[in-house]
């Protein structure tokens, strides 16, 4: 008989999943700049969540809005989030 996989227990804490309710959209925008701006907001400590309607594994390629992704954070860090993005924006367009 093989011996049974090892369970490996999950760190402490909840994962956020999109359906989860108090979850807020701070930004929309392409798939590669998704990843730019979670990266950014979890460098910072605020857990995203990112939504699409597209199955990226399945239609790596996406025409106009038919990509579109949504970046989702916990409310209680919208405000945050939300300064932190303006505070970015900033400084790229006076740059």
């Amino acid at each position: 008989m093989a011996p049974r996989p090892r369970v490996v227990p999950l760190r402490p804490g909840r994962a956020l999943s999109g359906d989860e309710p108090g979850l807020v959209e701070v930004f929309r925008c392409s798939r590669s700049e998704a990843v730019v701006v979670a990266g950014l907001l979890e460098s910072h400590g605020i857990p995203t969540v990112q939504r699409s309607r597209l199955a990226h594994s399945v239609h790596p390629f996406t025409v106009g809005d038919q990509g579109e992704v949504v970046i989702l954070v916990p409310g209680a860090e919208s405000t945050h989030a939300r300064r932190l993005l303006l505070r970015v924006a900033r400084k790229s367009s006076s740059a």
